[in-house]
């Protein structure tokens, strides 16, 4: 169990603690439970989630006991942390629906790790919940002026802070407590934009239980680039397969800033620091083996060795060799060949694939130059792909230099 917050350090997870010294003792003294909450707002984790399922893996393997909390309660209520407005209201069959998704992928993860976590959903002591009471038995011991010191909370009092997310701090420190109580749980793990949160359940069980419990938060990871972490052409980089596939899981990786290819190789893989470094010191060309390296291990991770591989030769194909070789983890769409008989416009044949959302989409890739079909060069909007076009009955798309898709024509 010793060293465990040095391998966090090491890999860069470490943002805030609570009490270093203390926590790094307790951490080599005993096993500790701990927890993270994951509000089953959405039908799948995202690459947002990545980090601390990867803290809690690490804290795992150091001997320590990691409890996934599923948000079952808190959803209905939605965190404000990190939000401008409120977030949309579900109803509790969608969040129940979106909860079961979300255990699964967690125990995949951690299952995969060997890490045996305890999945507890809060719905089972939120939903209950006397208002009156708990207004007065944990109610009492916040402060809303100390509660207004922090960034959540003063972010979005210039925005509008509506009442029921005002009480999202009370509800998860009162999660904390409840695992402090029946599971022992006494350290709580998640993102930087939950400080606030964890120091108010730390608080609170020193307050109720004159009990010792300690927070530790992640840095929100950011690219080199710019770009916001995790953001894909279609959207947020999901980890379930039928939202993103395990190809354009694979691609984004693949293509992440040279400046980011040691940073995302410490949190995003299991690989030991020593390679990491040595992989870190590539440079020109020679960097694409690292990357190439981060996405198949991290692909593996979320879906599978078959996929993995299968997503790393398709794009070992699509680049090295055009058109050649097997495409079949490429994404598709089906068209049919009477379309081709007396050709589709290129704007509309690209607006149909996931490389553009929309034909004025289209229409400024090619007038950029970044669109191409089997390795024939677009030139301009109207002009006719027909079946002239197809190899091995096959249209293979291009938009600029790394994104691929496949249009299998239907006879």
């Amino acid at each position: 169990m010793s060293g465990a917050l040095e391998v966090l350090q090491q890999r860069g997870f470490l943002k805030q603690c609570t009490d270093q010294p203390a926590l790094e003792k307790m951490l080599e003294s005993e096993k500790v439970t701990l927890y993270c909450g994951f509000d089953p707002t959405g039908p799948s984790l995202h690459a947002g989630h990545l980090i601390p399922l990867f803290a809690m893996a690490h804290l795992a393997r150091a001997g320590h006991r990691p409890i996934a909390l599923i948000g079952g309660g808190t959803a209905r209520i939605g965190d404000p942390s990190g939000k401008t407005e409120m977030r949309k209201m579900l109803t509790i069959e969608q969040i129940q629906e979106n909860a079961r998704s979300v255990t699964r992928q967690v125990q995949h993860f951690l299952g995969s790790q060997n890490a045996e976590a305890v999945v507890v959903d809060n719905a089972e002591w939120l939903a209950e919940l006397n208002y009156i009471e708990f207004l007065r038995d944990i109610g009492r011991h916040f402060s809303v002026n100390r509660m207004l010191t922090f960034e959540t909370y003063r972010m979005r009092m210039e925005t509008g802070l509506s009442f029921i997310e005002f009480n999202y701090q009370l509800l998860q420190a009162f999660d904390f407590l409840n695992l402090y109580r029946t599971k022992g749980c006494t350290l709580q793990v998640g993102g930087d934009d939950q400080w606030g949160n964890i120091v108010a359940g730390a608080d609170l069980i020193r307050r109720v239980e004159g009990g010792e419990a300690h927070g530790l938060t992640f840095p929100l990871v950011t690219r080199a680039d710019g770009k916001k972490m995790g953001k894909t052409e279609k959207g947020a980089l999901f980890l379930d397969p039928a939202m993103i596939s395990p190809y354009d899981f694979f691609q984004y990786w693949r293509n992440v800033p040279d400046a980011d290819v040691e940073k995302f190789l410490l949190l995003y893989t299991f690989l030991p620091v020593e390679q990491i470094k040595e992989l870190g010191q590539l440079k020109d060309r020679e960097v694409n083996r690292a990357k190439e390296l981060l996405a198949y291990e991290l692909t593996t991770l979320i879906h599978g060795r078959d996929e993995a591989e299968k997503a790393r030769d398709a794009a070992r194909s699509a680049f090295e060799t055009g058109a050649a070789g097997d495409n079949s983890a490429i994404p598709a769409a089906e068209l049919d060949s009477s379309e081709l008989d007396g050709g589709i416009t290129a704007a509309e044949l690209f607006s149909r694939t996931g490389l553009c959302a929309s034909k004025s989409e289209a229409r400024r890739l090619i007038e950029q130059g970044g669109a191409s079909v089997n390795g024939r060069k677009i030139e301009t909007v109207d002009d006719l792909v027909d079946g002239s076009w197809l190899e091995e009955e096959e249209l293979l798309l291009r938009a600029g230099k790394k994104r691929y898709y496949r249009v299998v024509v239907r006879r």
